[in-house]
């Protein structure tokens, strides 16, 4: 649970008033990457000793994961009976992203379950968009969804979500002014602090690219196709709107983002149940396969043999940005259900 131990140095530091950005913990040398806004909510974090906050995490992180499940069939207009929830949570928790997500103690689940449950809300709902403004408050990627929002016709929730993140940016700045001016104006572009960008954990396009082209520096082949990604997934969710928009936002966020960790792929359970709403049990299937398979893991990946793949075990190596790629068709070819199921599904 390093990430949990991250995120408790991280408020240890909030509180005792030390250096945000300047510390690293366990043995991998972890330092802090969230903005200050995050730092400041990890504050509690501090009032448990760790065994005990471990338990917490994984504890809570099972009842996000439960959480999320019935949000998700809301958003795909599935029925939310106890037992099928409770079946649902027992095998998700074998969905590798879910599994790495309580391994590691990460908040993955607490985001996706704030965006789902601001994005499926009616669209006249007092305060639309707050929710994404303080996801994106607490890590920058939410913020594809103020643009979602945006270019979906969705003004007011656009603007409220932009609003609430400011007023993060806002509270980070009033109460740590000088890691704010820290991470705003230097952290922010220093993305090798997160980790290093070619190695199997990296599901996203230019995790591909470089173990792809034996490059620790994929450079313009990677931003090229990340420009183009981002065009064309933005398009996409116009395009399909409703759930299927919702999920081509998520999948181009998590292709264009510079790292998305193989927890980040975590909009797997939503994506799960809309198939199954649309009774494509046999594409649910490959995807959860896909997703309980573990490839990535089966590769050499010690040292930097991530960057020695032969070209056979390159889609082992990189099993969900492949699938990204098939959820953007798949949103393609949708349009907006019915008006019955969107009425069903209270999606604004």
């Amino acid at each position: 649970m390093a990430d949990t131990l991250v995120y408790r140095a991280e408020g240890a530091a909030v509180a005792n008033g030390t250096d945000l950005y300047g510390f690293t913990v366990t043995q991998w040398r972890l330092p802090a990457t969230y903005p200050p806004f995050a730092a400041i909510l990890f504050v509690p974090t501090t009032w448990l000793p760790v065994p005990a906050l471990k338990v917490v995490f994984a504890v809570g992180n099972v009842l996000l994961l439960a959480l999320l499940v019935r949000l998700s069939c809301r958003f795909a207009g599935l029925p939310a009976r106890t037992p099928l929830v409770l079946a649902a949570v027992a095998a998700g928790l074998w969905l590798e992203p879910v599994f790495q997500t309580v391994l590691f103690g990460q908040i993955n689940l607490a985001l996706v379950c704030l965006l789902l449950w601001d994005l499926s809300r009616d669209e006249a709902a007092i305060g639309k968009g707050f929710a994404i403004g303080v996801a994106a408050g607490i890590k920058l990627t939410p913020l594809v969804f103020v643009v979602h929002l945006l270019i979906t016709g969705r003004v007011r929730a656009g603007l409220t979500a932009l609003g609430s993140f400011a007023g993060t940016v806002a509270l980070g700045a009033l109460v740590l002014p000088q890691a704010s001016a820290d991470f705003w104006t230097r952290r922010i572009f220093e993305t090798d602090r997160v980790g290093k960008a070619w190695i199997i954990d990296n599901q996203s396009l230019q995790g591909l690219f470089a173990r792809l082209l034996h490059t620790g520096e994929p450079g313009a082949v990677w931003l090229f196709a990340a420009a183009l990604t981002a065009v064309a997934g933005l398009w996409i969710a116009v395009r399909a709107d409703g759930p299927w928009g919702v999920l081509a936002t998520a999948t181009t966020a998590l292709l264009v983002s510079p790292i998305s960790w193989s927890h980040h792929w975590v909009w797997c359970v939503p994506l799960l149940a809309l198939l199954i709403a649309e009774n494509r049990m046999r594409t649910a299937a490959v995807v959860a396969a896909v997703f309980m398979a573990r490839t990535l893991w089966l590769v050499p990946h010690h040292g930097d043999l991530d960057l020695r793949l032969p070209w056979w075990q390159q889609v082992l190596a990189s099993p969900y940005p492949l699938l990204g790629f098939a959820v953007l068709a798949l949103a393609r070819g949708c349009r907006q259900r019915s008006s019955s199921s969107a009425s069903m599904i209270r999606y604004a």
